[in-house]
């Protein structure tokens, strides 16, 4: 069983709810162990779009990465996510930040997840879970590389789902 970190968003209609249910269809195929607050974002890349709820898990899988990826975008698929834009609007979004301690660089999997370091939307809510994770690349704590990024009100807690 190896220990992954999961960020999950939602942006589209019952966000609440989208949350979840992503969190109840991981637990086929992964042990959730911790579960972070949710979180309300701005949208970061894409700005004309709804805030975001973000949320952060550790879980233990015993699923290869490439498997826990397939078996991520089927989750996402079921509960009715539709490709659309980059960054855009979404019903759920389900991201690996990290895979234990592996780093790879694949076409459709790069760990660990290759923005983390820039996105507060997914470093705080990982910090309530595993603030003293080291980022296997740079090193870094998860709580140090929140604390270097700017705070610019783009985010606030709102407590447990």
């Amino acid at each position: 069983m190896v220990p992954v970190h999961l960020g999950l968003g939602t942006n589209l209609g019952d966000r609440p709810a989208n949350l979840r249910a992503a969190v109840g269809a991981l637990a086929d195929f992964a042990i959730v162990e911790a579960i972070s607050g949710v979180w309300e974002t701005a949208p970061l890349y894409v700005t004309d779009q709804p805030a975001f709820l973000n949320m952060a898990l550790r879980v233990t899988t015993a699923l290869a990465p490439m498997d826990l990826l397939c078996r991520i975008k089927t989750v996402e698929s079921e509960l009715g996510r539709v490709e659309s834009i980059r960054f855009g609007p979404r019903l759920i979004d389900i991201d690996i930040l990290t895979y234990g301690d592996v780093m790879m660089d694949d076409d459709r999997l790069t760990l660990p997840h290759p923005r983390l370091g820039e996105r507060r939307f997914a470093l705080a809510p990982l910090a309530e879970i595993a603030a003293g994770l080291r980022h296997p690349v740079a090193g870094h704590t998860v709580a140090a590389m929140l604390a270097a990024l700017p705070d610019i009100g783009d985010i606030r807690p709102l407590g447990p789902l």
